[in-house]
């Protein structure tokens, strides 16, 4: 095996740690992201208190988790585009609100899943 492809405890400490650092960079910066943090931190207990069963529990439980990761993307994507272009440009623009538009699915998805596993 070559040595640029083996992960070692090492590697894997070093990408962990740049994860919270990404993590604590997102709940100082983004308030959205605060936002759906704290709906998260409600939703996945109760998703797992209510669900009947592995499938609904993950139902229930994977859909926020799906926002969160979305949120982060869509931060990511403001921060470079931001970097790039910091005046107005309509494809920056387009870039943001798409990653917008991803999350307000991904959110829209968390709604109906548990509509649908409650109802």
């Amino acid at each position: 095996m070559a040595a640029e492809g083996f992960r070692g405890p090492r590697q894997v400490f070093s990408a962990l740690r740049w994860s919270m650092k990404g993590l604590a960079a997102a709940w100082r910066h983004e308030a959205s992201f605060r936002l759906e943090v704290l709906l998260a931190v409600v939703l996945i207990p109760l998703g797992l208190w209510l669900g009947h069963g592995g499938i609904e529990k993950l139902l229930l439980v994977f859909a926020p988790v799906l926002v969160l990761a979305a949120e982060l993307l869509n931060s990511a994507i403001e921060a470079v585009v931001d970097k790039v272009s910091p005046e107005f440009n309509e494809l920056a623009g387009r870039a943001k609100d798409m990653g917008s538009a991803a999350v307000f699915l991904l959110i829209l998805l968390t709604a109906l899943s548990w509509v649908l596993v409650l109802m």
